[in-house]
């Protein structure tokens, strides 16, 4: 029986800890995969600190932790001290549960709920935005709090209700008794409660999420916003820093138990507060003052960081919101388009510029932000349906373009399109198409060429299919010639049809993850975007051999650069579009994301042509010239609700099959 216990506390601690030791393990990985070990590198540790976005965010996660811990520890512990001296059982009783409530209650139900309230608030009070780090503090200082009063309540209780008075009977205060008595006896709960409030911060998503504003974006959303494509290999040497710190945070709060015995160490002090010298070990006294000096440290961090001059060299703000990995941001080699254009401005107008540069991960959640009202920005870059969607709105800001005079460069077969018929809120930035990514190792030859490949028997349990409705329903529709915009509900049940038969052969459903499960050969088909079947080719194991081919019909799809009507400085972000199409930076950021441009400076630029190579140049730019007809033909629009409701409820079906 012992045998068997032993053996499974091993395996639940293999369970626990493997896929961190992974991670440890591939943030020395020579090569990008996951999957794949190619050699030992610190390659990745030297990219992490080159990344200076990356640092950036890091710098913000320490300082909003530090500051919600601090906060949240102070306030916890004063209100576990007024609870526990309630004279009131039940006021006592209905307290704790109160405090209870924000660990119970869903992330995003406490990240929505709070969003509303700043939102409410600022329209209120007339501020011009709803969220900053004053609003993401305080959410996080909500959340904290519950874990600090959790920690210190059952310590009060413990205590010896005698020993303060002890104290007083020998002279002592009651603010002395509690300073000299109580709070020693108290410190190992309250350094824990605060070193848990600091870990729940630092892991914090959803709720920050909901309450960031523009300017101040934290380690988990970017890492979030980097999914459109793929997470980059330095986050792995990151999160390997991150987990041997938060280690010795660990290590350090079980020290904080390791004491004399209860009744030593209450004699001990009861003792020295009627000498009216410290009670504290000296062992306590060091982990207090360092994690007092910490916090006083990061306080003043804080301060120097998001203290506001008022000088004639304030600098003026711009707020972008893009895609995640979707700008060259310096990363191995590449331009960082951000800072280069901040450089630019102050030389070019003779003042500084501060972007703001935040990402998301989806249109839709882009489009929610924006109409909340919470949050401004002054350049996005949405996809074509939800441009379409927006200008219906009144969410768009006529462009001017003499501010932007590179538009010259923007190829005609980009004008006039669906969403934007009379281009007056839009400018293309990349573009690309679906198609098929297959193992040529696995792949008969003679099999490919359509999208009947993806429900080829042969193929059984190696297929990976979109996990998401339109993409996944469009594979279908494509490839029986339906329109995949119609509004004819029987269509759309002849392509779930489609679907269901298709089920036995997926091996699974896919976003993301298609990066490394294609990347290994744990899948051998699978649809997904032009642009980023370049970054698994990079990336495949020696035995894998990726290759890529356009069905007939297909999806093509435009994300373009915008200005919102909540935009703060329109000259400044038409000045920043401008930018965004001169020759470096443009070039910079279709090598960087690997989508195709439709500007002239790049796919003209023969140093371009030559970086990307001939293979690469056929699958992006295959047929230019019949782009807009194809488009036109083949491009998603946005459905009405009835009918998107519709589209949900099949994919429902589909997915519970």
């Amino acid at each position: 029986m012992k045998r068997a216990s032993k053996i499974f506390t091993a395996l639940m601690f293999v369970f626990l800890f493997a896929p961190i030791a992974i991670l440890l393990l591939f943030s020395f990985n020579e090569a990008r995969s996951l999957s794949v070990f190619s050699g030992f590198s610190l390659k990745w540790y030297q990219e992490l600190f080159r990344d200076t976005e990356t640092l950036k965010t890091v710098r913000n996660t320490l300082i909003l932790a530090v500051c919600a811990a601090g906060v949240s520890t102070v306030m916890g512990t004063a209100a576990a001290v007024g609870i526990h001296r309630l004279r009131s059982r039940y006021l006592r009783s209905a307290l704790d549960m109160v405090t209870n409530i924000p660990m119970v209650n869903p992330d995003i139900i406490t990240g929505i709920s709070m969003m509303l309230m700043f939102v409410f608030a600022s329209r209120l009070f007339g501020f011009a935005n709803s969220l900053s780090f004053i609003t993401l503090l305080i959410a996080h200082i909500t959340f904290c709090l519950p874990y600090v009063i959790l920690q210190v309540l059952p310590k009060l209780r413990q205590m010896d209700k005698s020993l303060p008075e002890a104290a007083m009977d020998l002279g002592c205060t009651p603010w002395g008794a509690f300073w000299k008595v109580e709070l020693p006896e108290l410190m190992p709960a309250i350094v824990t409660g605060m070193i848990m409030a600091f870990t729940l911060s630092l892991d914090d998503f959803v709720i920050s999420y909901f309450t960031s504003g523009t300017g101040f974006q934290t380690l988990p959303i970017r890492i979030y916003n980097m999914t459109k494509k793929t997470v980059t290999p330095d986050m792995y040497a990151l999160a390997t820093l991150i987990f041997f710190v938060i280690l010795a945070l660990l290590l350090l709060s079980n020290l904080t138990d390791r004491e004399d015995s209860q009744k030593l160490r209450s004699a001990r002090r009861a003792k020295r507060a009627a000498s009216g010298k410290s009670p504290m070990s000296p062992r306590t006294q060091r982990i207090l003052y360092g994690c007092g000096g910490a916090l006083a440290l990061a306080a003043v961090v804080a301060a120097l960081v998001f203290a506001v001059t008022e000088t004639d060299d304030k600098p003026r703000v711009l707020n972008v919101y893009n895609w995640g990995e979707y700008i060259s941001d310096g990363s191995e080699g590449s331009m960082d388009v951000v800072k280069e254009f901040a450089a630019w401005y102050e030389e070019e107008y003779g003042r500084p510029v501060q972007v703001n540069y935040t990402t998301f991960a989806s249109n839709e959640d882009m489009y929610a932000k924006l109409s909340s009202g919470a949050v401004s920005y002054d350049v996005i870059i949405p996809s074509d349906y939800m441009i379409a969607r927006m200008i219906d709105e009144d969410m768009l800001l006529p462009l001017d373009f003499d501010n932007i005079p590179n538009y010259e460069y923007i190829a005609p077969n980009f004008r006039g399109l669906y969403y934007d018929p009379e281009d007056t809120y839009s400018i293309p930035y990349t573009y690309s198409m679906v198609g098929v990514i297959y193992n040529a190792n696995e792949v008969d030859q003679a099999d490919i060429g359509d999208w009947d490949l993806m429900w080829n028997e042969k193929y059984a349990g190696r297929i990976l299919q979109f996990n998401n409705a339109r993409d996944a329903f469009g594979t279908a529709m494509y490839r029986a010639g339906i329109d995949v915009n119609t509004d004819d509900r029987a269509l759309w049940d002849a392509a779930l049809e489609d679907l269901l038969a298709q089920r036995p052969l997926v091996k699974s459903y896919v976003m993301d993850e298609i990066y490394n499960m294609m990347e290994s050969g744990e899948g051998a088909i699978a649809a997904y975007y032009a642009g980023d079947y370049f970054t698994m080719a990079d990336a495949q194991a020696p035995t894998v051999d990726l290759q890529f081919y356009y069905p007939e019909r297909t999806n093509y799809f435009v994300d373009a650069m915008c200005i919102p009507s909540c935009c703060q400085d329109k000259e400044l972000a038409e000045i920043f579009i401008n930018y965004m199409l001169s020759k470096e930076p443009a070039i910079a950021n279709a090598e960087y994301t690997w989508y195709a441009s439709p500007n002239s400076l790049v796919y003209e630029d023969q140093d371009y042509i030559d970086e990307m190579g001939e293979d690469a140049m056929a699958l992006l730019y295959p047929d230019l010239a019949s782009f807009a007809a194809n488009y036109n033909a083949y491009a998603y629009r946005n459905l009405d609700s009835a009918m998107l409701d519709y589209v949900n409820t099949l994919w429902e079906t589909l997915k519970i099959n």
